[in-house]
C-alpha cells in the first residue's frame, strides 16, 4: 500500500511539474535529489562501517555478555519471563547497545537474534510473547544516547553545530521509551 501511495505522489508531482511548464526545473531537481541521495548514502556507510565495526569488536572482545550481566537487573524488570542465562539476553544487550549508540540499522541482527531466541520460551506459537511485545516497544522507541543518524544528516546539510540536539534527543527518547515501556506493563496486567 506505501509503494502505492509513494508511487502516486511521484506520478502527481511529475505531472503538476510538466503542466505547469516547469519541465527544466524538474529535471534539475531530480538529478540535484539523485546526487544528494548518493552523497548521503556514502555518509551513512562510512558511519555504519565504524559503528557496526566498533560494536563487532566489542561482540568479540566479550562486551556483550559484561554488559548483559551489567544489565541484568533491568533486564529481569523489564523481561521477567526470560531466564538470567538465556541468550536472548545477550542478544537484547547488543540491540540496545546499538540503540544507545543510535544505531539502528546495526541493532537490527541482534533484534532479529533476540525475537528468534524468545520464540524459543514463546509457549504460544502463533502469538508474542510478553517479552517479545516490550522488546519490540523498546527497540522502536530507539532509546539512543547519542543520535548518530540525525548529526549526520545535520552534518551533510551544512549544520554549524550539527550535536547541538543530542540533550533534546535524549530527552525525547527517553519520554518515547518510558511511555513505551508504562504502555506494555499496563497491558500486561489488563490481559
Amino acid at each position: 500500500m506505501l509503494n502505492l501511495l509513494w508511487a502516486v505522489f511521484c506520478i502527481v508531482g511529475i505531472a503538476c511539474g510538466i503542466l505547469n511548464g516547469r519541465a527544466a526545473e524538474l529535471t534539475q531537481a531530480v538529478l540535484d535529489g539523485g546526487k544528494e541521495a548518493v552523497e548521503l548514502a556514502f555518509t551513512m556507510a562510512g558511519i555504519l562501517a565504524m559503528w557496526s565495526g566498533i560494536l563487532k569488536i566489542g561482540e568479540r572482545a566479550g562486551l556483550m555478555d559484561a554488559l548483559a550481566k551489567k544489565l541484568s537487573p533491568l533486564l529481569h524488570l523489564l523481561f521477567p519471563d526470560i531466564p538470567p542465562s538465556h541468550p536472548a539476553r545477550r542478544y537484547i544487550a547488543a540491540n540496545f547497545a546499538a540503540n544507545f549508540l543510535g544505531l539502528g540499522w546495526a541493532a537490527t541482527p541482534a533484534g532479529l537474534n533476540a525475537i528468534q531466541a524468545m520464540q524459543s520460551l514463546n509457549r504460544e506459537k502463533d502469538r508474542a510473547s510478553n517479552a517479545m511485545c516490550m522488546f519490540l516497544v523498546i527497540n522502536m522507541s530507539s532509546l539512543q544516547l547519542i543520535t548518530v543518524n540525525i548529526i549526520a544528516y545535520r552534518s551533510q546539510y551544512g549544520s554549524a553545530s550539527p550535536a547541538e540536539i543530542t540533550a533534546l534527543g535524549i530527552a525525547a527518547t527517553c519520554v518515547s521509551t518510558l511511555s513505551g515501556i508504562l504502555a506494555v506493563k499496563l497491558l500486561e496486567r489488563r490481559w
